[in-house]
């Protein structure tokens, strides 16, 4: 059931009229009589006195077709304010400097429309609400977001180094000494610290191995050495005349 209640000519410009119809659109009937009734606007009394004459035609169309409402049921459907015309009211307002400025009274027309069918804009409330209060009565908190994990990475595999077989004790004649006296000197003149940094800790620790190794054969044969064989310091020609010995007994 729908009913509509016009109001024209009425004096006051529409624009603020339209102030005071915003306030009431979409509201329950007795809901915006108070608001209107609490609004210090010059429009709000008319405005309330068009709604009430839309309740009364619509209590009264519900009669003439046999059917059963209740006021309070009724809310605002559509209501707007247009322009009304002027009358010709025109008056002259005087100016500084000899001027005149022209004053226009303004009027305007209101149409409110009332209806007794569901109000959407209510169910929309209520939703919002229920779905509020289970919220605060539930007492869930927001799901936190899960940190994704990164993957890991791959660890390469450290590959064992087989363990030095130890060396077998070498019988160690002049000729040998001497070769292995001077390959000693010069790989210690043609290493440098840059070399001895970059070997690895593996090489080292087989070396190592191999040092301890020909310590211990020198320790085993060290009865039967002589002061030649121990690698005591000599000189240049000493040396010398040792390697030509050497060369004319091959």
């Amino acid at each position: 059931m729908e009913a509509i209640a016009k109001t024209r000519h009425l004096k006051g410009s529409p624009r603020k009229a339209r102030l005071v119809i915003d306030l009431i659109r979409g509201r329950n009937v007795s809901y915006a009589l108070n608001i209107l009734k609490f609004t210090d606007k010059r429009a709000a009394d008319p405005i309330a006195k068009t709604l009430r004459s839309a309740i009364a035609n619509a209590t009264y169309k519900a009669e003439q077709q046999n059917i059963a409402i209740d006021p309070d049921d009724l809310w605002v459907k559509t209501c707007f304010v247009d322009m009304g015309a002027h009358k010709n009211r025109r008056r002259m307002r005087p100016a500084p400097q000899g001027r005149a400025y022209r004053e226009q009274r303004h009027y305007c027309h209101i149409t409110i429309l009332v209806s007794s069918d569901s109000n959407p804009n209510v169910k929309e409330i209520k939703e919002s609400k229920k779905g509020k209060e289970g919220d605060k009565s539930s007492g869930e908190k927001p799901k936190a977001v899960k940190e994704t994990k990164k993957p890991k990475a791959q660890e390469t595999p450290v590959e064992e180094t087989a363990p030095v077989a130890a060396e077998a004790p070498v019988e160690k004649t002049e000729a040998t000494e001497t070769a292995a006296t001077e390959t000693v000197e010069t790989t210690a003149t043609e290493t440098t610290p840059e070399a001895s940094e970059t070997t690895s800790p593996e090489a080292e620790a087989a070396e190592q191995e191999a040092k301890n190794d020909a310590d211990a054969a020198d320790v085993k044969d060290a009865e039967s050495q002589t002061t030649a064989e121990r690698n005591e310091p000599k000189r240049a020609d000493e040396k010398q005349l040792d390697v030509n010995e050497q060369l004319e007994r091959q």
